[in-house]
């Protein structure tokens, strides 16, 4: 039996006392991202916000295995923003995903609704042909299934309810949502609520594709609800890095209504997408500090090189910053590049670690 199959579906079994500690940490969280964001200037709040909405459009449709173009997507919400941008031409998948992320960042304090749902459809689906139904629940007769293996050997992940039931399925589950609001007569924690959201939402698979992405933008509408003001955190980030446990998760509630066991995987990537996020302010605050304390300096080839690490973000050059790397950005000569690397390190610019040809260097870090 599928989870909702069950004669008391969907009603969801799960002792709320054992999440109290993420719901604590997690409010911790968003309580000292907030007030690391006054540090921000304007200038780096909006690379951030576009860093982060462009990130999570990219990483919300690569868990799916659609591969977009990063750029596109940059180019399409800094526009939207009416910040300096290319002009590029912006394919219809780009635009559809950053139209949705968008949407989701501004008017996530409205009540779900169907329109809302098929509105989101409509921009996630934006130039394709192979759909039935764009915008609408589906109504096809075959079975809803999520498949993978080969043809003649298929391995069923789960099957949703029929057609037939989408319609009643949706009324009950947008009354649920908007009922569990902090707020309302059935609230929920912030976390238990937007991870069940996710699943509950994931069993029925309303839509004939891309019910994924709308599922963890309902998570993200519920988490930006309780905190009244976008979470900006990089929740499909976290779950692409580590995808095939979020279909483990999501595949092992699929057959129970005990769903203790998803909760804690939902909680703990929700706090682990909060860490990033944190990182990236961090890193922008370490960056402006960074360009003051070393201003007047640093020398051109210096800075051409501080900029490219910079350019990297918060993961940096893998490995850290070799003497191959600077000569490759510089064009400088090796005993100039010798040069130029020990006085970053002599004004503290760096940190250098390994000796000879293993020798990398760090930037310093004055987030603090």
């Amino acid at each position: 039996m599928w989870n909702w199959q069950y004669a008391n579906w969907p009603n969801f079994v799960y002792s709320a006392s054992e999440f109290e500690h993420y719901e604590s940490a997690f409010l911790q969280k968003a309580g000292e991202m907030h007030g690391s964001l006054k540090h921000v200037n304007k200038e780096d709040q909006n690379t951030l916000i576009v860093t982060l909405i462009s990130d999570e459009a990219y990483k919300t449709s690569a868990i799916e295995g659609e591969q977009l173009n990063r750029d596109s997507l940059q180019s399409s919400i800094r526009r939207h923003f009416g910040l300096n941008t290319d002009n590029r031409k912006v394919p219809p998948a780009e635009h559809g995903i950053s139209e949705m992320m968008l949407d989701l960042y501004q008017h996530y304090q409205q009540p779900l609704s169907h329109k809302q749902l098929g509105e989101w459809h409509k921009m996630i689906t934006n130039g394709r042909r192979d759909l039935r139904e764009i915008g609408r629940y589906r109504t096809h007769n075959e079975p809803m299934q999520i498949v993978s293996g080969e043809l003649y050997e298929p391995k069923i992940h789960f099957e949703a309810p029929p057609s037939t039931q989408i319609q009643q399925e949706m009324e009950q589950f947008i009354t649920w949502f908007n009922g569990s609001e902090k707020g309302q007569n059935d609230a929920l924690p912030t976390l238990i609520r937007s991870g069940i959201a996710h699943l509950y939402f994931e069993s029925i698979h309303p839509f004939e594709d891309g019910n994924g992405r709308i599922g963890r933008a309902i998570s993200e509408k519920a988490l930006s609800q309780h905190l009244n003001r976008p979470t900006l955190i990089a929740i499909a980030h976290t779950i692409e890095d580590k995808r095939k446990a979020y279909y483990a998760a999501l595949q092992n509630s699929s057959r129970d209504l005990h769903i203790e066991q998803w909760l804690h995987y939902f909680c703990e990537m929700v706090l682990t997408a909060q860490d990033r996020t944190q990182q990236m302010i961090d890193f922008l605050i370490g960056k402006r500090n960074f360009y003051q304390i070393f201003s007047g300096q640093l020398n051109p080839r210096q800075e051409k090189v501080i900029g490219r690490i910079f350019r990297e973000g918060i993961d940096g050059f893998t490995g850290g910053l070799s003497a191959e790397n600077y000569i490759s950005i510089t064009g400088a000569s090796r005993a100039t590049a010798t040069r130029d690397l020990q006085k970053l390190l002599e004004i503290g610019a760096v940190t250098k670690t390994g000796e000879r040809k293993s020798t990398r260097y760090y930037l310093s870090d004055f987030s603090k």
